[in-house]
């Protein structure tokens, strides 16, 4: 694993100097190839956070279309597609969206290449449920905060946000990422882009790597 994440931040640091702080993505996915095991967030199973979360706070979901950032190889797609969902799903990287279909031939789930920053107009405030994991981590600076104020931006009046990423205290380093763990604050963006948080877990993950992890739930108020 580390030496996948040393992959990671090389490849970063690499677009971020070239000032593509977005190319990394499909660099790493296309470098892979067919080896899904070289991609340090491909578990290749739903997250289980997600799942965990799901057990003790089920929502509805027949009827209700859901987004989910950054899909990566679908995973978590799959999870709310099998839960009820209208699932629409995208990544920046083609060659992850690819291989995604590739292995969800029988999908419900639509699988979109889309860039976070420059997303279709007609996806603004109209999906009920939004899954972020672990997107906003890989940015830094003024991305940081401009992905946060567009994920709060799907939500639709009534809906619901589920973010799930590393977390920080304030006064802790930043450290060497990607990724680069949340403070509660940065996290608290997605309050001060319109949405009301409905709850907030800080806890130390039970599994490797055993790290911080901030997992929140967010509710966009009935026009």
């Amino acid at each position: 694993m580390a030496d996948k994440r040393a992959r990671v931040r090389e490849l970063a640091s690499e677009f971020t100097r070239r000032g593509n702080q977005l190319g990394w993505f499909e660099a790493l996915y296309a470098e892979a190839g067919a080896d899904n095991s070289a991609i340090p967030w491909a578990d290749m199973v739903p997250n289980p956070r997600l799942v965990e979360f799901w057990q003790t706070h089920p929502l509805e979901a027949v009827g209700k279309r859901a987004l989910v950032i950054g899909s990566g190889l679908g995973d978590d797609s799959e999870q709310l597609a099998a839960w009820g969902f209208q699932t629409t799903a995208f990544d920046i990287s083609p060659t992850a969206i690819a291989a995604t279909k590739k292995r969800y031939l029988n999908t419900k789930a639509e699988y979109l290449v889309a860039d976070l920053f420059h997303p279709p107009a007609e996806w603004q405030r109209a999906f009920d449920f939004v899954l972020e994991v672990h997107t906003v981590q890989a940015f830094t600076g003024d991305l940081r905060a401009r992905s946060i104020a567009q994920i709060a931006e799907f939500v639709a009046p009534g809906g619901r946000l589920l973010v799930i990423a590393r977390g920080r205290a304030e006064d802790e380093p930043q450290g060497q990422g990607p990724p680069w763990p949340l403070t509660r604050d940065e996290i608290d963006g997605f309050h001060r882009a319109g949405l009301e948080e409905e709850s907030f877990e800080d806890y130390a993950d039970p599994e490797p790597p055993w790290v911080r992890r901030f997992r929140a739930l967010y509710r966009r108020a009935e026009c």
